[in-house]
């Protein structure tokens, strides 16, 4: 019988993550379910398989650099091997050298066999030539500098440039190449944070309590969520602080009416029910009834017993017209994701800049069709998981412009000891390089 390979798996999911565009989080937790991997290798295959997705551009960059035929005209298979065995040599300073040219080569013989002879020449080759790789001068080519040198599309290192400046934007291009934090949040209609914490001590697990958000935990070590001390029991579900604060600022209150219009995968959702001490009501909606399953699973799993779901288009007008009024709404947008690009670094690669209108219209859409059935003195919070300004700044600015009979609230003055996290007129903006938690914005809107 073969040995379970984890370098042939980690090929096998990234050839459907770029023939089919599916995304790699599940492709990893069914090789990995089928148990054929056992320890290091199974770390190894999620090593190879993200590694390789957040360096994708650096590497072709490398496959150029190395081999006569460069990373474009290379067939698929080819350069996905390529990109394996160079991610090895080039980050992976525990594999040898030797092991990481032989098993790409042996990979190569099995997928590719006339390739063989060429994948052993270019690694061999980069491996002599290391010190030689050239980058793209930073002062005369600043954007092709940081979108080869930390592997993003130019199109994103252009944005963050013209909102951050270059020293900025190479830190945040650094850190979005990177893997992203685990972060928990503690579930406090069941637990509290110190107490989840010692149940992590007590079951050998680290953590640190995150520094703005009262409710999270950060775990450094990688593990299996599910098999975390407590999760069984509905003590935490996983949330990044980023995000934990968004439900925040919306505020609720016990007894309110609350309505969550685009809610999958239930993180907010279920923060909503906590914070309001599980009395009151939430509806939440989704577009997508299979993932409002699984905002019903996660509702039930926490306790969180006021959450009601329903299934629904929020962009359209008069979808809500049975439902009555709220006192809060909570306007997570579908959004480019662009704060979140370590979490899912597939994404980076199948996005374009001709997306965002398509999306910045779904945004507004959405906010015209909720506006009505908020309460007179009642909250929007409007929040993204995206960095530009067009997704964030510019659609709370049109919807202000037409919505007279709604102001915009500056954060500042509701929450002054997150004060380094707002911007000067009062939006929620985290940056993972400066606030160690995912890109991500807020306003909050009041109905007059």
């Amino acid at each position: 019988m073969t040995r379970p390979n984890p370098r042939r798996s980690a090929y096998e999911i990234l050839l459907r993550v770029e023939r089919d565009r599916a995304f790699a989080e599940p492709l990893i937790d069914r090789e990995l379910a089928r148990g054929l991997l056992a320890g290091p290798d199974r770390g190894l295959l999620t090593e190879l398989v993200y590694g390789v997705l957040r360096r994708q551009g650096s590497l072709d960059h490398l496959v150029d650099t190395f081999s006569a035929t460069k990373s474009g005209k290379l067939e698929r298979s080819v350069l996905l091997i390529l990109r394996l065995g160079l991610y090895q040599l080039f980050h992976l300073d525990r594999i040898p050298v030797s092991a990481a040219v032989n098993e790409s080569v042996n990979l190569a013989k099995e997928v590719a066999p006339r390739a063989a002879g060429l994948v052993n020449a270019v690694l061999r080759r980069a491996d002599r030539e290391r010190e030689a790789v050239a980058w793209p001068d930073p002062e005369r080519d600043p954007v092709g500098y940081l979108a080869l040198r930390h592997s993003h599309p130019r199109w994103i290192v252009e944005g963050w440039l013209a909102q951050l400046g270059f020293a900025e934007a190479e830190l945040l291009a650094r850190v979005m190449a990177e893997p992203a934090p685990l972060t928990v949040r503690v579930n406090t209609l069941r637990s509290s944070r110190d107490t989840l914490r010692t149940l992590f001590r007590e079951g050998g697990v680290k953590s640190e309590p995150t520094p703005y958000s009262p409710d999270g935990l950060r775990i450094p070590s990688r593990t299996a969520v599910t098999l975390l001390p407590g999760f069984a029991e509905g003590l935490f579900t996983v949330q990044d602080e980023a995000s934990q604060l968004a439900s925040r600022f919306l505020a609720p209150c016990p007894g309110e009416r609350l309505l969550d219009v685009c809610a999958a995968p239930g993180g907010k959702t279920t923060h909503l029910a906590q914070l309001m001490e599980n009395r009151g009501e939430i509806l939440a909606g989704d577009v997508s009834e299979k993932k409002l399953r699984r905002v019903g699973e996660s509702a039930a799993r926490l306790g969180a017993a006021i959450v009601r779901t329903l299934p629904f288009d929020a962009a359209r007008p008069g979808a809500l017209a049975e439902h009555g009024s709220f006192d809060r709404i909570l306007v997570d947008a579908p959004c480019s994701g662009l704060g979140v690009l370590r979490r899912n670094p597939e994404g980076k690669w199948w996005k374009a800049p001709g997306d965002l209108p398509r999306i910045v219209a779904t945004q507004r859409a959405i906010l015209d069709a909720v506006a009505p059935h908020l309460v007179p003195g009642g909250v929007i919070l409007y929040s993204t998981c995206s960095t530009t300004l067009e997704e964030n700044e510019g659609v709370v600015e049109d919807f202000l412009s037409r919505h007279d009979d709604f102001v915009l609230e500056d954060l500042n003055a509701f929450f002054p000891q997150l004060a380094d996290l707002f911007t000067p007129r009062g939006f929620f903006r985290s940056w993972p390089h400066r606030h160690g938690m995912d890109g991500f914005f807020a306003a909050r809107l009041r109905k007059r």
